[in-house]
């Protein structure tokens, strides 16, 4: 197996859920740690919803692996970041039988 082309710094992020003072909560990201990563994007869609439009495009994002339970190691409901683009991860998975590096299937949504 081809060792993946580590070439784009992403920032590791987690939701935080804060009171916002008036009974509520604001969801606030903060950042876990810089990852290097190989980005591959896939095909395109543009499902219709009632309200808005969103272009959706799937992205395979693979990073190096990191041990289970490390605050470094992407898990689904986390995203990553490259500036203003945002990738929502959906699942991660091992890249390669030994383990060295994680498959994150994420997702950037841009309103149209």
């Amino acid at each position: 197996m081809k060792a993946p082309h580590l070439n784009r710094a992403l920032v590791l992020e987690a939701a935080t859920r804060i009171p916002d003072g008036a009974g509520g909560f604001s969801t606030v990201w903060a950042a876990l740690g810089t990852l290097w990563a190989e980005v591959t994007p896939g095909s395109g869609r543009d499902p219709a919803g009632e309200e808005v439009i969103l272009t959706s495009v799937p992205y395979r994002i693979t990073v190096r692996a990191a041990p289970v339970g490390a605050s470094h190691r992407p898990l689904p409901e986390q995203r990553l970041r490259e500036g203003a683009r945002l990738f929502a991860i959906l699942a991660v998975t091992e890249r390669d039988p030994d383990g060295r590096y994680l498959t994150c299937f994420c997702r950037e949504e841009a309103p149209r």
